[in-house]
C-alpha cells in the first residue's frame, strides 16, 4: 500500500461557529454567584477575584442566568444538555455547510465532539431529519477530550477524509459546560469553573481527493502527547446529582514547564508561522507564550475569543481557528490544546 503523502491530506472547505442566546455578561455572573455562593462557601470572597481576573467580558450559556437559582440533578441537566447542543450543533454545522456550497444530504461523515453531557442516540442522530443527513452517513460520535477535543476531533475527521478521498466530512465540537453549575458541590474548582466556562460550537468541513479544493487550507497529521500520572490534573467525576469538575491550579505552570519538550517530541524542527491555541484561561495563554518563546500578545485571538466568549472547552480553540483564517493569516499554522489525561494535542494546518 503506498503511504499517504501530504498532498493527500484533506482540504478545509469552510468553519463555522455558533453560541446560544443566553448572555451572560461577567459583571452579572458575580453578582448572581455571590448571592447564590456566599453563605454556602467560606472562601468565596477569597476566590470572587477569579471573576475579574479571568479575562473574560462576556459568556453564553443555553439556560437563562435564573436557571442556577435552583437545584438540578441528573434529568435537568440533560434535557437542557440535549436541547441545547442540539440547537448549537444545527446552527454551527448549517453555517459550515452553507459556506462550503454544500447541503446536508452531501455529508458523507459526521464526527461529533462533546463532554458536557451524554445523550444516546447523539447528537448527529437528534439533528438528522432537521438537517436533512442521509441515512447511510457514517455517525462518529467522539466522548471525553475535553477542552483537547476541537483539536483532537478535527485530527480525526481529517484521518477519515484522507482515508476516503472525494468524501465530505463534517466535524462539529459542541459544548454545554454552564449546564454542569451545582449548588450541592463547592470546591476551589467549581468556583474557578463558575468564572471561566461558557457553552458554544463550531463546525468543519473538510474533503480531500478533489482538485478543486487544492487552493483552500491543507490539514495535516495530528498527534499527541499524555504525560504518565496525570489524571487529576482535569476532567469529571461522576457524582448522584450530576459531574464534578477536576480543575488543577497547576495548569499555567503545568504547560509552562512540560509543554516544550513534549511539542518538540510531536513535531521537531517544523517551523510554525502561528500558534493556534486553545486559550483555557488568562494565565494559561500568558503561560503558552511563555513556553513558545512568543512576544508577549502574541496570543491576540486567544484572548479576544477568551474575553468574549470564555473557555467552551472543545469548540473554544476552532472559534480561534476561525478569526485567524478569516483574518488573512497564511503560512504553516498548529492548532495545540490540553485536556484531560492530561493531554496535549496538536494538529498543522498549511495556509497557501
Amino acid at each position: 500500500m503506498t503511504p499517504w503523502t501530504e498532498d493527500d491530506r484533506p482540504r478545509l472547505l469552510s468553519i463555522a461557529t455558533a453560541v446560544p442566546p443566553n448572555l451572560l455578561r461577567q459583571d452579572d455572573t458575580v453578582t448572581e454567584s455571590r448571592a447564590l455562593l456566599q453563605s454556602r462557601f467560606s472562601q468565596f470572597d477569597r476566590l470572587a477575584p477569579a471573576f475579574q481576573s479571568a479575562g473574560i467580558d462576556t459568556r453564553h450559556s443555553v439556560v437563562p442566568l435564573d436557571w442556577f437559582r435552583q437545584p438540578h440533578g441528573w434529568v435537568d441537566r440533560t434535557r437542557a444538555y440535549a436541547e441545547g447542543a442540539a440547537a448549537l450543533f444545527r446552527d454551527a454545522a448549517g453555517l459550515a455547510l452553507d459556506q462550503a456550497g454544500l447541503r446536508a444530504d452531501q455529508v458523507d461523515i459526521i464526527v461529533t465532539v462533546s463532554s458536557t453531557g451524554i445523550v444516546t442516540p447523539t447528537l448527529e442522530a437528534l439533528t438528522a431529519r432537521d438537517m436533512g443527513f442521509r441515512a447511510d452517513a457514517m455517525r462518529v460520535p467522539v466522548f471525553g477530550l475535553g477542552c483537547a477535543g476541537g483539536v483532537s476531533g478535527l485530527s480525526i475527521a481529517a484521518d477519515l477524509a484522507t482515508a476516503r478521498p472525494g468524501a465530505v466530512v463534517l466535524m462539529v465540537a459542541v459544548e454545554t459546560c454552564t449546564v454542569l453549575f451545582r449548588l450541592d458541590r463547592l470546591a476551589k474548582a467549581d468556583i474557578i469553573a463558575t468564572a471561566l466556562f461558557g457553552d458554544g460550537a463550531a463546525a468543519v468541513v473538510l474533503r480531500a481527493g478533489h482538485a478543486a479544493d487544492d487552493a483552500r487550507p491543507r490539514i495535516g497529521r495530528g498527534r499527541q502527547h499524555m504525560w504518565p500520572n496525570t489524571l487529576g490534573i482535569m476532567g469529571w467525576t461522576v457524582e448522584e446529582t450530576g459531574l464534578g469538575v477536576v480543575f488543577d491550579r497547576s495548569i499555567p505552570s503545568f504547560a509552562e514547564a512540560e509543554l516544550r519538550t513534549a511539542l518538540d517530541g510531536l513535531i521537531p524542527d517544523d517551523p510554525v508561522d502561528r500558534h493556534v491555541c486553545h486559550p483555557g484561561g488568562a494565565k494559561v495563554i500568558t503561560a503558552l507564550e511563555t513556553t513558545l518563546s512568543l512576544p508577549e500578545g502574541s496570543l491576540d485571538v486567544e484572548r479576544r475569543v477568551l474575553a468574549q466568549n470564555g473557555n467552551m472547552s472543545a469548540p473554544t480553540v476552532l472559534f480561534v481557528l476561525e478569526q485567524v483564517l478569516r483574518a488573512g493569516t497564511r503560512g504553516s499554522l498548529l492548532a495545540m490544546a490540553l485536556g484531560p489525561g492530561f493531554t496535549l494535542s496538536v494538529l498543522p494546518i498549511t495556509v497557501q
